[in-house]
This record gives C-alpha cells, structure tokens and sequence, in this order.
C-alpha cells in the first residue's frame, strides 16, 4: 500500500510541477498582450491576490474541509506559519525593486539566481533535509543554465552605469539579501506545510492577505497610490486583463501546492525550466528564436533535473 501512495504522490508533484512550469513560461507572454501600459501595477497585484484568496477557498471547499478549516483556524497558528513568510516575502520585494533600478538586467539576474543555493542552504538547516553529492552538483547546474539564460536575456540591455559604492550597496547588496530571504521565506513555508501540516491552501489565503496589507500599507505614499486616487482603481483595465491576472492567480495556488509536497529546491527547477518554456513560447507565437545561451542552457537544465531526481540523499543504516 505504501509504495501505491508513494507513487500517487510523485505523480502528483510531477502534474503540479509541468503545471507550473507552463504558467511560469507563459505568464510573461500572456501579461504582455492582455495587460495595457496604463494598468497600475498595483491593482493588478491586488486583485491577483484577491483572485488567490478565491480559488484557494475554492479548492477547500471542494475538499470538504472548509467547515474543519474554518474552526481549527487560530491567529497565533496563522502568524506562525505564514505571517512570518508573507513579511519577509513583502520585504524581499522592496529589495528587488530597489536594486533592480541600481543594476543591468545582466548582473541582476544573475544573481537573483543564488536564491537556489540559498534556498537548499534554509532547507537543511531548517529542516534538516540534506542533499547527496549528486543533488549538489545538479544545483550548480541548474544555477549555470540559469546565468546562461540571464546572459541570453540580458544581452541585448545596456548597464545603469553609476560609481561603484552606489552599485555595491544599492544594487548587489540589495539582491543578494533579497535571494537569502527569499531561500528562507521558501523553507519556512515547507517546514509549514511538512512539519506543522498546515494547509497549502489555507497558507495561500493567508499569505495573500498579509501581502495585500503590506502593499495597501505602501499605496500611502507611493506613485501607484497617487495613481489609483487620481484615476481610479480599474484605470486601463479590459476585460481581457483578468486573463494573467487570474492565470497569475492559479500560479500562485501551484506555487503552494509544488513547495508543500516538492520542497522549495524542486520549485527553483521549475522556475529555471519555466525560463526554457519562455524561450520556446516566444518563438511560437512571436517568431523570436531562442539564443544561443538559451539552446546551450536546455541540455544543463534537463540534465540537473534528471541527476536531482535520480540521486537523492540515502541515509545510511547504522551497523549492528
């Protein structure tokens, strides 16, 4: 019985995980034909979330396990598992966008994709899941295909320019703290969802809610704010625009669902395999072929897949 359940499992993080891959891989092209210049940024993240918040209670209710979710629910347990994250999450995104004005989108994303390492580094420590050799070599893998397709990405795009103390602490520094955070709001989650069973649903509502706070919190003194209050809250929405919106929405639920039963390590293979689908898509539907750094970094990307999954870390039985 227990491999039959071992093997409903893995076919269920292998569904989630294409799913995701598939809507991280599109959603760049589907936010640029149905998303118009003029929509605030901010009310598309906030109905994104309220969207999540929808979808998420959705699929608790079609579980049958509103009604035990609802008065199992304590304040203390939802600032302990997904509070914490949500706020680190709010301020590793203000990093982001602070050193992503002090960089070129070159060095950027390159180092954006040392969250991978850190992410691994959080999960050992905060759960204590190692990796074997192996596994460690497929994730430096995994980061060449990622600096690979940032290569490819940010070829094209000049430097900010600017001294080099200003690049250091407004543009490195910022990132790299925003990639350990983002590696330790990652485990926390996991260790939330394995080790304190709480619902990846339930954390999704949770998390949005916070999040949505924190950025109406930063409306007060923000050009978005100034925008919304001068515009409107629907200023240059179509009907169309709820199509990445919603698509963006679901993303964010298999985010969930990925790091709750994969782990958050698994989820930086799909983020980087997600980079390939871009790629392809782009070529499909807008006749951009895909670079050169982007056809050498597919083979590292299924190769660090393949060798994570094949080699994982074996606990060794103590001698009698």
């Amino acid at each position: 019985m227990a491999p039959l359940q071992s093997q409903g499992m893995s076919g269920r993080v292998l569904f989630y995980s294409i799913l995701l891959t598939l809507q991280y891989g599109a959603q760049p092209l589907i936010s640029k034909r149905f998303i118009r210049r003029e929509v605030i940024v901010t009310s598309s993240v906030l109905t994104c979330e309220l969207a999540k918040v929808i979808c998420a209670v959705f699929f608790i209710a079609k579980e049958g396990s509103l009604r035990r979710v609802y008065k199992e629910w304590t304040l203390i347990g939802a600032l302990t598992a997904s509070g914490l994250p949500a706020a680190i999450y709010a301020l590793q995104n203000s990093l982001l966008q602070i050193s992503y004005r002090n960089l070129d989108s070159l060095t950027f994303s390159m180092l954006n994709q040392t969250k991978i390492i850190f992410t691994a580094f959080f999960t050992y420590f905060i759960l204590r899941q190692k990796q074997s050799i192996q596994q460690i070599g497929a994730l430096f893998l995994l980061i060449a295909a990622a600096v690979l397709l940032s290569i490819g990405e940010g070829s094209s795009k000049g430097s900010t320019g600017g001294n080099a103390d200003h690049i250091l602490f407004y543009g490195i520094v910022p990132v790299l703290v925003a990639s350990v955070l983002s590696g330790l709001a990652s485990s926390l989650c996991q260790w939330a969802s394995q080790v304190k069973k709480h619902s990846s649903y339930l954390m999704t509502i949770e998390m949005s809610i916070v999040g949505s706070l924190c950025l109406l919190v930063s409306t007060l003194k923000s050009p978005d704010g100034e925008a919304i209050s001068q515009h409107g809250f629907f200023y240059g929405w179509t009907p169309l625009t709820l199509i990445p919106v919603i698509s963006n929405a679901l993303g964010g639920i298999l985010v969930g669902l990925v790091t709750s039963y994969a782990g958050g390590v698994r989820k930086g293979f799909v983020i980087v395999s997600a980079l390939c689908v871009t790629a392809l898509l782009q070529f499909i539907f807008e006749g951009i072929p895909p670079s050169l750094y982007c056809l050498a970094a597919l083979p590292l990307v299924l190769s660090s897949i393949s060798i994570y999954q094949k080699y994982p870390y074996l606990v060794k039985k103590k001698e009698s």
